[in-house]
């Protein structure tokens, strides 16, 4: 891709990169993300120097069609690696909303955005976010319309935690957040932190970032989140694969990097079988509809009478003990031994307090 055919392609570029609030960009910055972007759209792309950059911003202002306003200013930032504050010099246009290839939106593409507004609304917290109300208003969503689907939900203390957070993952801010333990709710703890993903589970949110002193993966409720503070002088390093994958291997939101997939058997009485079939435990959940291993396990448990077997292969943690423990005497793990074992553990811990409870009191 020559430089001088792709020159429209970069004033796109510089166009979304120059209206971003969310982001302190230098021309080195600017440079570093027109490549980048180039090089998504043809891998054979050899890229810009920064000149050709320089080049782009002046006929922007001063001699093309646009005659942009481009501020330049000033920020203190900061680099995590060598763990020093320095000032770095920054472009961005002059008036917030500008973008010299706004449009209207059309009929349909209004349409689908109220309905899509409407069903956001429903969630506690992203209201907050002022682009959001501005857009619900301006295309005539109503507060109080009619709810058509409805979703469980556990409102958090701090509505706005989660779109504050909402906005970081979107615009790839760095953030801060002031974190507290329930055993500990005193002790404040700070991280610097990279979010990739908002998860719900269980009617809880939770944040799934990186921890921006050594990359780790860390997992925070939004409930434990008493403030997010953006950093945008910070580098923000994204997550290299598709986040969301990792949790297709698991029940719940505690993942495990050393924990290996595993083949989980469980029988489930006739009374609960429909109740597991359609609302399988895991996005892998099948019955077990071979013949010889259906046999295989019921010989070796002669004491399970009808029922449905079920197989699920995903990953271990806390939630899928107590999940599988959630059903009471109406599903038996049968493989592995492992998984069996901590269930039997959870199980028979409960019956022990049971039994002194009793006690105590006859």
């Amino acid at each position: 891709m020559p430089a001088n055919k792709n020159a429209m392609t970069r004033y796109k570029i510089l166009d979304e990169l120059l209206s971003d609030r969310y982001h302190d960009y230098t021309l080195d910055d600017l440079t570093e993300e027109v490549n980048n972007r180039l090089s998504e759209l043809d891998k054979d792309s050899n890229g810009v120097v920064r000149r050709t950059i320089e080049k782009d911003l002046r006929y922007l202002e001063y001699e093309g069609p646009f005659l942009v306003e481009i501020e330049r200013y000033s920020v203190q930032s900061y680099d995590s690696q060598k763990q020093r504050s320095f000032t770095k010099q920054c472009l961005r246009y002059a008036h917030p909303s500008y973008s010299i290839f706004k449009k209207d939106l059309s009929d349909d593409e209004k349409y689908l955005l109220k309905s899509a507004l409407s069903l956001l609304g429903q969630f506690d917290g992203l209201p907050n976010l002022g682009t959001l109300e501005g857009l619900r208003k301006s295309l005539g969503v109503k507060d109080n319309e009619r709810q058509i689907i409805s979703f469980s939900k556990n409102p958090l203390e701090d509505k706005s935690i989660l779109g504050e957070l909402f906005t970081a993952i979107s615009h790839k801010q760095v953030v801060e957040i002031h974190y507290h333990k329930f055993v500990a709710p005193d002790e404040k703890l700070i991280h610097n932190l990279h979010p990739y993903l908002l998860k719900e589970y269980n009617g809880r949110w939770f944040l799934v970032a990186a921890s921006e002193k050594d990359e780790k993966l860390l997992t925070f409720a939004l409930d434990r989140i008493d403030k997010v503070t953006p950093l945008p002088s910070h580098k923000y390093v994204d997550y290299d694969d598709d986040i969301s994958e990792m949790y297709e291997e698991i029940i719940g939101v505690t993942y495990y990097d050393d924990a290996p997939l595993c083949n989980i058997y469980f029988w489930t009485s006739d009374g609960a079988k429909d109740y597991v079939l359609t609302k399988p435990l895991h996005s892998s959940q099948v019955r077990v509809k071979n013949i010889a291993k259906n046999e295989e396990l019921r010989k070796r448990y002669p004491t399970l009478e009808n029922g449905q077997i079920f197989k699920i292969v995903c990953k271990f943690n806390y939630e899928l003990i107590r999940e599988l423990s959630s059903y009471g005497k109406d599903l038996m793990v049968l493989e592995p031994s492992n998984i069996q074992d901590m269930v039997y553990e959870r199980v028979n811990s409960m019956f022990e307090d049971y039994s002194k409870l009793r006690t105590k009191n006859s």
